[in-house]
């Protein structure tokens, strides 16, 4: 056999520039990205639900904290009205804390000077909030003395109704409440700063 020239024997060598992209190579590259964009997005509905989770817990607190100090509020009795208003007073901050006994001394008395029995509950509980000013209704104003204590305040709409007995009178009353509270996180406890009852 005659001798090959020695540039046939050389076997072709491959460049970069030559290689093609396959079907195959696309599809990994697709699907390497739709990988990477459903964990992102994973992770960002993870997030999220775990932020309103978080969120709603903290609302069920505020609420709880409304009932609970509204309870004692509509339930005070002649005989245990100090006891009530001293509750009442250690759950209270800012404004509402500074004129406690103001604010309460007219109810006080009345009272003691009816000698009342009274069983109430809370009917409703919820959080109140606004997307835009109501017409005619202003804006309630931000106590600048909670700005320093308070990293959050929620405002509240409570519903209740209490049954009064007076010891002159047989028949009993029933009163309705219907108040706004503020509710503020002080230091991770929640108190109440601000009472407003709505007619």
């Amino acid at each position: 056999m005659p001798d090959e020239p020695a540039e046939a024997q050389r076997e072709p060598t491959e460049t970069t520039s030559d290689r093609t992209i396959t079907g195959y190579g696309i599809a990994s590259a697709v699907l390497g990205v739709l990988s990477v964009a459903a964990v992102v997005l994973g992770f960002m509905i993870w997030s999220g639900h775990r932020s309103d989770a978080e969120e709603r817990t903290y609302q069920t607190e505020v609420l709880q904290a409304a009932v609970d100090w509204t309870n004692v509020l509509v339930n005070m009795n002649a005989g245990t009205i100090d006891e009530s208003l001293r509750t009442l007073h250690e759950g209270t901050v800012g404004q509402l804390n500074a004129d406690f006994d103001t604010t309460v001394e007219p109810f006080r008395q009345l009272v003691a000077k009816l000698q009342s029995q009274t069983t109430g509950q809370v009917e409703s509980v919820s959080i109140e909030s606004l997307h835009h000013d109501l017409p005619g209704q202003k804006p309630a104003g931000p106590q600048p003395e909670l700005s320093t204590v308070a990293s959050r305040t929620d405002t509240v709409i409570v519903v209740a109704t209490s049954v009064s007995t007076n010891a002159g009178n047989a028949a009993p009353k029933p009163i309705r409440w219907n108040l706004r509270l503020g509710v503020s996180d002080v230091n991770g406890k929640l108190l109440v700063s601000k009472l407003e009852a709505l007619r």
